[in-house]
């Protein structure tokens, strides 16, 4: 099929509209849908403890199943959807997660609730990392950061209504928080699978699978975030194997794809120091604010009692913060340079985390901390955008999914090494009835004194969450200009 034919109008609705709008709302309403995903679950984090009769490292791995095979996966299918399409690889993933969804709302089974979590992160890798190249391909580069800007809004929104609609469902009974998801679903997966298309250009399809590439990488990472959760969960003891054994399978992982001829993970993109500065700095971002909303739904419904709709609803300045700045930055980086936008965001999110690291206690009033929680949420919309903008416009279109995938692996590392290190730094000092009685939410009637390890814990937590984040800030600020980024990757191609 040749390109015309591809870009010719194939029903009235696409006469009516340009097609870049209907991919925005496709890639929007799956953007909306996976932070609501999140927000509902981790509100529903007590419940689920207590109903379940699980354990905490348990608890944590129904949480982190996601992100851990979301990683796992999301730089192949990056590199499978410039091979086979991008519309094919979404339309599945939004399939997959909406099945997902709806079989763990029937499991009371840790195990296989596990399990499915598992594979919806699967389902949610297949979005993610299609989601940005499909806006890329639809909008002019003029545009792009109006576009992925609005996709961050739709985080943003679906971070409001996650936490606060989690709340509500979780009083119903905790499975509702995974069948809410079954509507929104069924809706998108028909609407992507009626409006995208493929516009970019395929590569060559028979290129061999990365098989020992991907093979090592999914060992690898697997058994260095289990070792890490157990560890810092449970004890360090015993651990050793697996820490050992995944890093060396991470390092033959990077041997392996400076050799083989079509790697799941392109080295040669960092080659270009902007385009590495970028992704560093995105990698460090999502380490110090992924744990931000994760924290303060064990101190809301922990420490301070809180039930879990309040909680919900007290968990929204972040995410309001979020809403306001996602379009404006995305906006202005149409128009002036991004990493003005990306800098400034940064330094805020800094600020914000070291606020609460010095005022946060049992006693702290809530308007300071939501003041604090509203800044870092305007900071990361500032860099949100702009950073998806810089890195998604620079590559050519044939490798715009292998940009995405690595962006959005770096996000979802950052993730899960966010919760698991503070989540281990928060429960070292916690004795541990003392912790499973805040990690359920019942530990309201315990004495303040009691109380105090945990606030200690997370105090120091957003200390070093703080100092991630200038560490982030300062490689922003050596961050060479957006044409140069452009000019060295037009000279890569």
């Amino acid at each position: 099929m040749s390109r015309t034919q591809l870009n010719r109008p194939r029903s009235s609705l696409h006469e009516r509209f340009s097609y870049k709008w209907l991919a925005l709302s496709v890639t929007s309403l799956g953007a909306l849908m996976a932070s609501m995903n999140s927000g509902t679950l981790i509100i529903a984090l007590p419940t689920l403890l207590r109903d379940l009769h699980t354990t905490l490292l348990s608890l944590i791995w129904i949480l982190l199943a996601y992100n851990v095979t979301q990683t796992v996966f999301v730089l192949n299918v990056g590199r499978l959807s410039d091979m086979v399409g991008r519309k094919k690889l979404y339309v599945l993933g939004f399939g997959v997660f909406t099945l997902t969804s709806l079989l763990a709302g029937f499991t009371g089974n840790v195990p296989l609730l596990i399990a499915l979590r598992a594979l919806q992160g699967v389902g949610g890798a297949f979005m993610i990392a299609n989601s940005s190249a499909i806006v890329t391909d639809a909008f002019p580069k003029e545009e792009l950061g109006f576009a992925i800007g609005t996709n961050q809004m739709m985080v943003a929104v679906g971070a409001i209504l996650g936490p606060i609609i989690g709340g509500a469902l979780t009083a119903l009974g905790w499975q509702w928080v995974f069948w809410f998801n079954v509507p929104l679903g069924i809706i998108g997966t028909l609407w992507a699978a009626f409006t995208l298309r493929d516009l970019a250009s395929k590569k060559d399809s028979k290129d061999r699978f990365d098989v020992w590439g991907n093979l090592t990488y999914a060992v690898g990472f697997a058994l260095l975030m289990i070792g890490l959760s157990v560890g810092g969960i449970q004890s360090w003891g015993g651990v050793a194997p697996y820490l050992l054994v995944g890093l060396a399978a991470l390092v033959l992982f990077v041997v392996i794809e400076g050799r083989v001829k079509a790697p799941m993970l392109d080295l040669r993109l960092f080659r270009d120091t902007a385009f590495s500065l970028n992704n560093a700095t995105v990698f460090l971002n999502s380490v110090a604010r992924m744990a931000l909303t994760f924290l303060f739904v064990f101190y809301f419904q922990g420490a301070k009692g809180i039930d879990a709709v309040l909680a919900g609803i007290m968990l929204g300045p972040v995410a309001v913060g979020l809403l306001i700045a996602s379009p404006i930055a995305g906006r202005l980086s149409d128009r002036m340079d991004p990493r003005m936008l990306i800098r400034l965001g940064l330094v805020l999110g800094t600020l914000a985390l070291a606020g609460l690291a010095e005022v946060l206690s049992l006693t702290t009033p809530y308007w300071l901390i939501a003041g604090l929680m509203f800044v870092a949420g305007v900071g990361n919309g500032l860099f949100n955008s702009p950073n998806s903008s810089l890195i998604m416009g620079s590559v050519a279109p044939d490798r715009r999914g292998v940009a995405a995938g690595i962006r959005s692996l770096l996000m979802s590392v950052g993730g899960v090494i966010a919760i698991i290190f503070t989540l281990s730094i928060v429960v070292s000092e916690v004795p541990r009835n003392v912790m499973l009685q805040v990690f359920s939410g019942l530990s309201s009637n315990l004495p303040a004194a009691t109380l105090t390890p945990f606030v200690d814990g997370l105090k120091l937590a957003f200390w070093i969450l703080a100092g991630v984040s200038a560490l982030s800030a300062v490689l922003a600020f050596l961050l060479p200009s957006a044409q140069r980024l452009s000019a060295a990757s037009q000279a890569a191609d």
